[in-house]
């Protein structure tokens, strides 16, 4: 009990000082609220970019493995030219693989895409769509989120028929103020009937991804269209393969060996002779996502720290002079029994409380920052960095008000008495 009253009062005594010298005290968080408000407001825009990025490549899917030409592989030494006379995957790769395929799989597609496309209904048109051709089973192994209307049955699929399923923007500047499912477009010299309309995903980061300029077609449909690249060395789209795994197979080991084998013996790969295809998974762009964005954090947080370190600097400096000024009640208060660790806790809950002031304005800032409407990367605040903030705030607190504290626990009470 008297260890909290005491506390209680270190507690009060600080908070007095803080508001006998208000200026001072303004001016000594300013540091404070400088370092917090870059190291936070760095890490916000890591996050939040990391974040758009991830959600952009949400297209490749979970827990799915892609065959393809190029590996999904970075850095400055990337041996392309042991990849460049591949072939790429086909319609007869995938037929074989889907039925040569054990268990291990939920679901495997086909799916192609030509950019730069010219749709047509009526008077209004659309560019630089793309048209995708996609099999059947291309919705378990990607997201299709569909707003209105339905997916291609298999009928639809096999008998190539001119179906699409269209993104909002297509829905929008081809059908203004009506409703897309049922009406008819055209592209490539062909009429399609439109079975449904995908959510709206707005600006990202990586437009790549978005389905808003994208038609998806059966994948029959799509080849008669374009000619494949088969080759892998000709003009045209080229085909990717995706192969959903199940859950319980943890890291889709047995799904990737399995592949793996299937595909080498489709291709007549002899035993020695290396992979003439790659097999994707999303986990490598994360992962390579994930390592970058941890540099740009550490780099950021650096850069921050020192704009800390002088706010740091500030509140020992003011800490010193408060120690200083009140050399005489320091003597007083030990002279009439106040203990070491009170003065010690009086002058450390002064500083970490003048930093956790500056930090939370620091923070303020940040949010503020926030909630300016951005578009193509809207900035998001998470409590770990609001957290992230105070503890530092309270870290640098105790760091530049220990030693000023210590050296006024440890004052003698007579020398400090006639102190003036």
């Amino acid at each position: 009990m008297l260890t909290l009253r005491l506390t209680l009062e270190s507690f009060l005594f600080a908070w007095d000082a803080l508001k006998s010298n208000l200026l001072r005290t303004i001016l000594s968080l300013l540091g404070v609220t400088v370092g917090i408000f870059s190291i936070i407001a760095v890490f916000t825009i890591v996050d939040s970019l990391e974040a758009n990025i991830r959600s952009s490549l949400d297209f490749v899917g979970d827990k799915v493995i892609y065959v393809q030409k190029w590996p999904f592989e970075f850095g400055a030494e990337f041996p392309w030219w042991k990849y460049f006379n591949r072939p790429n995957p086909s319609p007869r790769e995938f037929q074989q693989l889907r039925r040569q395929l054990g268990p291990n799989n939920k679901g495997i597609a086909i799916f192609a895409a030509k950019s730069g496309n010219t749709f047509k209904a009526g008077s209004n048109s659309v560019a630089d769509c793309t048209l995708q051709g996609v099999s059947y089973d291309y919705r378990a192994v990607s997201n299709v989120p569909i707003k209105e209307g339905r997916y291609f049955t298999q009928q639809e699929m096999d008998g190539a028929r001119p179906v699409a399923i269209i993104g909002a923007t297509i829905a929008e500047n081809l059908f203004p103020g009506t409703s897309a499912v049922g009406q008819q477009l055209k592209a490539r010299g062909q009429t399609f009937t439109v079975i449904a309309v995908l959510e709206k995903e707005g600006k990202k980061l990586l437009t790549i991804s978005s389905n808003d300029a994208n038609c998806l077609i059966p994948f029959p449909m799509f080849t008669k269209l374009f000619a494949l690249n088969i080759t892998g060395l000709s003009g045209g789209p080229s085909a990717s393969i995706a192969v959903k795994g199940r859950d319980e197979d943890a890291g889709l080991l047995d799904l990737e060996y399995e592949m793996r084998g299937v595909m080498r013996n489709i291709r007549g790969l002899k035993p020695r002779e290396e992979d003439s295809f790659a097999l994707n998974r999303p986990e490598m762009i994360a992962s390579a996502i994930g390592k970058l964005f941890g540099v740009i954090g550490l780099v950021g947080g650096v850069i921050g720290s020192f704009a800390i370190l002088v706010g740091g600097f500030g509140i020992a400096n003011i800490m010193f002079v408060s120690v200083r000024e009140r050399t005489n009640i320091i003597g007083i208060q030990k002279s009439l029994g106040a203990k070491n660790f009170f003065i010690l806790f009086q002058f450390l809950f002064e500083a970490v409380f003048l930093c956790l002031i500056g930090g939370a304005a620091g923070l303020l800032l940040v949010w503020l920052v926030t909630l300016v409407p951005q578009d193509a990367l809207p900035l998001t605040m998470s409590a770990a960095r609001v957290v992230l903030g105070l503890l530092i705030s309270v870290g640098i607190g105790i760091v530049a008000g220990i030693v000023p504290a210590v050296l006024a626990a440890n004052l003698d009470p007579v020398i400090a008495i006639r102190a003036k």
